[in-house]
């Protein structure tokens, strides 16, 4: 049953809400994804405050009006586009359908995104999703950081135990 206007009004209004909230967006084209891998992918993007989203790109093209994208007209898109909102981590959506098409390599690909503003194409979206994630990267950091601490911390613990053998060698041979 087609949507009256009233419906689609709604629907636009919508998606000009998530387009604005979203930190970034993945458009990718699902071509004979089952039910069970929509879901699925539904719960993973839902557990990285992301959410996958399903619409005509005429809507879609029409809710970009209110919120341009330099380099983004979504009729230019390839095949059915599904758009996948993000809300916490830019990049965790785009991790996560890279994982996820390992396993479906021909029902689900990258088509482009947005990040900053800026519309990206497939290529950058799939060398985005390789990059570490956030955690990661913090994690790599504070590594960093804390290797010349610990490193101080073994020279000076070294020290100690030198003075201990030593000391020890000398009670050693005294009680020889």
């Amino acid at each position: 049953m087609p949507k009256s206007k009233q419906q689609k009004k709604e629907v636009l209004t919508g998606l000009a809400d998530k387009i604005q909230r979203a930190k970034s967006i993945v458009f990718t084209s699902f071509n004979a994804l089952t039910v069970k891998d929509n879901e699925e992918l539904r719960l993973k993007l839902r557990e990285v405050e992301g959410e996958y989203y399903v619409a005509k790109k005429t809507l879609l093209n029409l809710a970009f009006k209110n919120n341009p994208i330099e380099g983004l007209n979504v009729k230019d898109l390839d095949g059915k586009v599904a758009t996948i909102f993000s809300y916490g981590d830019e990049v965790a959506p785009a991790k996560i359908v890279l994982g996820f098409r390992k396993d479906r390599e021909d029902k689900i690909a990258f088509i482009g995104g947005v990040l900053e503003g800026r519309f990206l194409s497939q290529v950058e979206m799939e060398s985005l999703a390789k990059l570490p994630s956030k955690q990661e990267l913090y994690a790599q950091i504070v590594g960093s950081l804390n290797a010349p601490i610990s490193g101080f911390v073994n020279v000076l613990a070294g020290n100690l135990r030198g003075l201990v053998n030593a000391l020890k060698a000398i009670s050693d041979s005294k009680s020889a």
